[in-house]
């Protein structure tokens, strides 16, 4: 049976709680305009009731403590529980943002530290942790970038991309106030480096790709890239949302990079989905230090201080000093594994991605046949003929307890599935999703109905979910 709502199981006059008693001698006088004058409209239930109701919600989620996520490009990985354990200490949750510096040396030494780490696996100058998300990052980095042209006498116009960029890339250079150029992949899914070569010149900013690429293939002529880009005085920005196959085995700054974003909820571990929280970083190599987000937090002594005496930087882009309780989480995961063990992360997220290709290049159409970093794009094409499109595989592998992959994306694959399935899942879970979705192949061609109606086995079927976006309404009126 579904679960009701929480107001449709309110009765008048149950309470899961207790209110100390009024004393009229002890109020605070408090200006009426401030008062209530009609009730808040919550739910009336007992305590049992409201806890019964909400766990019994949380199982009816997907979730990465539930199943799978083969989640490519968002990096849905596993989130250790000591994150959460040590990042909820009174120290690191109790602190507030505008307390003393002397009162929060620790604090402070946890930012100046994950930021020499940063540094250190990339290859990188400076770090910036202030940016909160990972399109935040990449409007900083490219803020950045337009700050060090202006120093030159010329912010230029326009950033070249690729077909295989990141989805925000767009977005944050139009914000940053630059042209979009999109640069079309090779036969091999990679930069065309004769168009590359012809299409940057000197009102280029900069060439911004993400490596390795949305179709989880590495750049293999990076270096002459760099070439190319820094002979007309441009940068090199490296997205790094797909960073988690990199760890330990190249720094994008040896590579010729001139600015990355990381994604602190994606490459190391702290929550992700739903909105936030997120973080995300920026690296830039010397010359880029000076532009970088005030304050920079920096040691003399054996202390640690905020440092607002950067006349070139490009200012404050968030409230304070970044989403912190992310920041802490990162730091425990690169603490707890090491370089080493930030090492096989990437390994081992390369060897499952290739793993899974393996295992299904024979049950549906893959595009790009060479060795994957840590995900691989398929296409459902090869089901077309029985009416079923990749929607329809997503939606039917809900029903075996297992989240869909990206799905329609990168564009330039038709019908494209993109699957990360992460370092930290098992053979024995992989061999699982290989099995259903061999299976789902096999449905699509004998019981494509079955495909075209699932889900089957969830709270919620198949929405429409056109009607859906148009015309969502979660308002729920009281009786």
């Amino acid at each position: 049976m579904a679960e009701k709502l929480i107001f449709e199981i309110s009765q008048k006059g149950k309470k899961a709680y207790t209110m100390p008693c009024w004393d009229q001698n002890k109020a605070v006088d408090v200006d009426r305009k401030y008062l209530r004058t009609e009730k808040i409209g919550l739910a009336e239930v007992s305590e049992p009731e409201i806890v019964r109701h909400y766990v019994n919600m949380s199982t009816n989620n997907h979730h990465v403590d539930k199943g799978f996520y083969p989640l490519g490009s968002c990096t849905m990985k596993y989130n250790p529980k000591i994150n959460e354990k040590l990042s909820s200490l009174d120290g690191f949750a109790e602190i507030h943002p505008y307390q003393p510096e002397e009162t929060i040396q620790g604090v402070l030494k946890i930012y100046h530290d994950l930021a020499e780490m940063l540094c250190k696996i990339s290859g990188f100058d400076k770090v910036s942790l202030q940016p909160v998300a990972g399109a935040h990052g990449e409007w900083t980095g490219l803020k950045v970038i337009r700050a060090y042209h202006e120093s030159l006498g010329n912010p230029r116009k326009k950033i070249i991309i690729p077909d295989t960029a990141h989805g925000t890339n767009p977005a944050s250079i139009v914000m940053a106030g630059y042209e979009v150029i999109e640069l079309k992949s090779n036969s091999e899914g990679l930069v065309d480096i004769e168009e590359l070569r012809e299409k940057f010149d000197e009102d280029t900013a900069a060439f911004m790709i993400t490596n390795p690429n949305t179709l989880g293939l590495f750049e293999k002529n990076v270096k002459k890239i760099a070439e190319i880009v820094h002979s007309k005085g441009g940068l090199l920005y490296m997205d790094g949302a797909n960073f988690n196959a990199l760890l330990g085995i190249v720094r994008p700054a040896d590579l010729g990079f001139d600015v990355m974003h990381y994604n602190l909820h994606k490459t190391f571990s702290t929550p992700h989905g739903g909105g936030g929280p997120g973080s995300g970083p920026i690296g830039v190599v010397e010359k880029l230090g000076k532009f970088l987000p005030v304050p920079e937090v920096i040691e003399k002594n054996g202390k640690y201080y905020l440092d607002y005496d950067m006349p070139e930087s490009i200012g404050k882009v968030h409230s304070f000093y970044g989403n912190f309780s992310i920041i802490v989480r990162a730091y425990i995961y690169m603490k707890v594994l090491g370089s080493d063990g930030l090492h096989k992360v990437s390994e081992n997220a390369i060897i499952n991605a290739n793993y899974v290709k393996k295992m299904l290049e024979d049950t549906f159409d893959l595009p790009y046949k060479q060795n994957c970093m840590h995900e691989v794009v398929f296409s459902s094409e090869n089901l077309a003929q029985y009416g079923i499109k990749t929607l329809d595989v997503a939606k039917r592998l809900l029903d075996f307890g297992i989240h869909a992959p990206t799905i329609y994306f990168p564009m330039l694959v038709h019908e494209s599935m993109m699957i990360e399935p992460t370092e930290t899942e098992s053979k024995d879970t992989l061999d699982k999703f290989i099995c259903v979705m061999k299976k789902i192949a096999e449905e699509a061609r004998t019981n494509p109905e079955l495909l075209k109606n699932a889900p089957t086995a969830t709270p919620v079927r198949r929405l429409d979910e056109v009607l859906a976006a148009k015309n969502l309404d979660v308002r729920y009126e009281m009786k």
